[in-house]
């Protein structure tokens, strides 16, 4: 017997509570928090937004000290993010939420919507033609079977 047919129906405790979107600063992933934010403000979701600051390998610098300069790009493109996020909000009238990880972007978004408990996902398509052969994370997102995730073009 349903929910509804047992008269225990609760009104608008349905839908998702969390709708994640991933974002880094490419073109499809801010199409891609734009369509999460739709979603959150018809669902009364929270939007989490998510940037995963990556972390390069010692060994990929070549000796060459690149730790500080990530860091530097990586807390512009953050604060660009939140300044970006921060204009719209009142255009999407919707809750949000930042957040920054570190690490793989795959494993980041993983671990981030683990913790925040995300009901759905949203990520742009890859812009790198090189995913076609290794698969995207958004690919391998989907296949994680973990979510419902929607690829933003």
């Amino acid at each position: 017997m349903s929910e509804q047919q047992s008269g225990r129906f609760e009104r608008g405790t349905d839908g998702p509570k969390v709708i994640m979107a991933g974002i880094d600063g490419s073109a499809s992933s801010l199409r891609a928090t734009a369509y999460a934010a739709g979603l959150a403000r018809r669902q009364n979701a929270l939007l989490a937004l998510v940037y995963v600051q990556p972390v390069i390998p010692a060994g990929v610098a070549l000796g060459a000290p690149v730790t500080g300069a990530t860091e530097e790009i990586a807390e512009d493109l953050v604060e660009e993010i939140r300044a970006s996020a921060e204009r719209v909000k009142d255009l999407w009238q919707v809750r949000w939420e930042f957040h920054t990880f570190r690490g793989d972007a795959y494993a980041g978004l993983v671990q981030a919507a683990e913790e925040l408990t995300a009901d759905a996902v949203v990520v742009g398509a890859s812009e790198s033609a090189g995913h076609r052969f290794v698969g995207s994370v958004a690919v391998r997102l989907v296949k994680s079977g973990r979510w419902p995730v929607t690829v933003v073009p």
